[in-house]
């Protein structure tokens, strides 16, 4: 029903630029865009609203030519990840060099809080393609064959990187490289 819904809702926007259609398809979409571009950046949020807001400028550009052979939701998220790796390299360019700050957090106030933010620190702390891959399959549940159509890769390298992403995820979340040497 919800793409059939959204289906609809694009067409009162092609159609009739109707702003009320707009809306809707805006504030059913973009709280799970915004986490996934939040995660995407590595937690920094102005990047993320960013990606956000040239999400939705580019989906308006390119809706009368989406053909509907995914969900809206998949398009939204293909446009961020492209949104996202160009922000990543204009800002590397910018920077002359990659931008290292991981931000922290607020409210660590109990164990699972504080396992919740030393995850979300190990993802932001990933290199951009294996947080992709990460994300775009273990968080928002993507098959290989999605995100290879995504990313513009094979199945078989989202696979690997997926693969080398979670173990550098083990890697970081081990208490001996947390504390910085054995038990």
């Amino acid at each position: 029903m919800r793409e059939a819904d959204d289906r609809q809702l694009a067409e009162e926007v092609i159609r009739r630029r109707d702003q009320s259609a707009f809306r809707r398809l805006y504030r059913r979409h973009s709280p799970a865009l915004y986490l996934f571009a939040l995660r995407l950046s590595g937690g920094d949020e102005s990047r993320a609203e960013e990606m956000v807001q040239t999400t939705w400028i580019r989906a308006l550009e390119g809706l009368p030519a989406f053909a509907w052979r995914s969900t809206l939701r998949t398009w939204l998220c293909g446009i961020a990840v492209n949104c996202g790796r160009e922000l990543y390299r204009e800002r590397e360019t910018a920077a002359g060099c990659p931008d290292e700050t991981i931000p922290e957090p607020a409210g660590a106030h109990d164990d699972r809080a504080a396992e919740r933010i030393d995850l979300e620190r190990a993802i932001a702390r990933l290199p951009p393609g294996y947080r992709q891959v990460l994300v775009l399959h273990d968080i928002e549940g993507f098959t290989h064959e999605e995100i290879a159509n995504l990313l513009g890769l094979q199945p078989g390298t989202s696979k690997s990187q997926l693969h080398h992403a979670r173990r550098r995820l083990r890697e970081a979340l081990t208490p001996a490289s947390r504390t910085g040497g054995a038990t």
